[in-house]
């Protein structure tokens, strides 16, 4: 039974993931079994059944090739591919070479908020536009943003700091040219995020930029919000939620077999712009929402993070599915809860783009 659907053909597969969604809750409750709990925290009923489906279970140890696939594979067998109103793709310039966007926006003929610059996830060694495709359309429809997706160099290809340099790049071009989407305006608010390995490449563009000179002077060119979700924030510790929730999803040693592929020296754990929990100062970087999954080895680190933004005068919400593994952005197609963390946290960004807007936009 735990290999079920993922042996079956992806449309196949995809089919009956998306009839989990469908179960009505006293259905899945009872397929799901006894319920699960850890910490205080109740996994959810559809991610207690899709596990014991085999939809959900973590990707064995292998090359990073087959881990590449694997991962192309689960993200069309899990997410969703609403339609949207405009996809476009072009390249901007890199500091290597030419870095490709993908801009998703619900309702061209609707003027945006803002632009969200997003990161895929992946352990900074898999994933791309095409697994980070579902999220990205799902957060377009969510909320009245352009979303640009980032395809940014992979390691052990391109280690550390190759695709952060990447990220920063492809952020600065947008900041620059964020007025192509609303060219009344002088410019659209910009918030950078991501998810896992995504998310840590947010938080560090955001104190990477957070000092880049805009229409208004020093600091107006960096981001105005950052949405994070289960974000990598400290590969110096090991924090509880390690232990508890390890193979939920993202097994423990995943996340290790992911650093030694990105970093070509285990002393640049140290480094904050590997580990943003590092850094010595964190002061005027951009309002943060930071989301978390209560079934998740990065759970602590990510609550961790939202403190440490406090600390330094920094905004920080924090959003907690308490019943929900890692990665969960990425199975909207299977998880009602899933899709429903998801639209909360796109419409706290459209909010808070949407503030930064009407405090910038000339009078009428």
């Amino acid at each position: 039974m735990g290999h079920l659907l993922m042996n079956l053909g992806v449309g196949a597969a995809h089919a009956a993931a998306l009839g989990i969604r469908r179960l009505p809750d006293l259905v899945l409750r009872r397929l799901a079994g006894e319920p699960h709990v850890i910490d205080g925290q109740t996994l959810y009923p559809e991610v207690r059944f899709a596990q014991r489906l085999g939809v959900l279970r973590p990707i064995p140890d292998s090359t990073v090739g087959y881990t590449r696939a694997r991962v192309k594979r689960q993200a069309r067998v899990v997410g969703e591919r609403p339609a949207v109103g405009r996809v476009e793709q072009f390249t901007v310039p890199g500091p290597r070479e030419r870095l490709t966007l993908r801009v998703y926006q619900a309702d061209p003929a609707i003027p945006p908020d803002g632009v969200l610059v997003w990161y895929h996830g992946g352990g900074w060694v898999v994933g791309g536009l095409a697994t980070a495709d579902p999220v990205c359309r799902f957060l377009a429809r969510s909320a009245n943003l352009v979303v640009v997706s980032v395809r940014y160099g992979l390691a052990p290809e391109h280690p550390f700091p190759e695709g952060l340099d990447d990220a920063v790049a492809a952020y600065r071009w947008v900041r620059a040219n964020a007025r192509r989407w609303r060219p009344e305006l002088g410019g659209l608010p910009v918030a950078v995020g991501g998810d896992s390995a995504g998310g840590n490449a947010a938080a560090v563009v955001s104190f990477l930029t957070r000092d880049d000179d805009g229409p208004g002077g020093p600091g107006t060119g960096a981001p105005d919000f950052q949405l994070l979700l289960y974000p990598v924030t400290d590969a110096t510790t090991t924090y509880p939620s390690r232990r508890l929730f390890d193979g939920y999803g993202l097994p423990a040693r995943r996340v290790d077999w992911y650093l030694e592929r990105y970093l070509t020296d285990p002393d640049q754990a140290k480094d904050p712009r590997v580990s943003p929990m590092v850094a010595e100062d964190l002061t005027g970087v951009a309002p943060a929402h930071v989301v978390v999954a209560g079934f998740d080895v990065l759970r602590d680190e990510g609550l961790a993070y939202a403190d440490r933004l406090r600390e330094f005068g920094v905004p920080a919400t924090v959003q907690v599915a308490s019943g929900h593994i890692h990665a969960f952005a990425n199975a909207t197609g299977v998880s009602r809860n899933a899709r429903r963390h998801l639209a909360r946290a796109a419409r706290v960004t459209e909010q808070a783009l949407a503030r930064r807007l009407r405090s910038v936009s000339p009078p009428k």
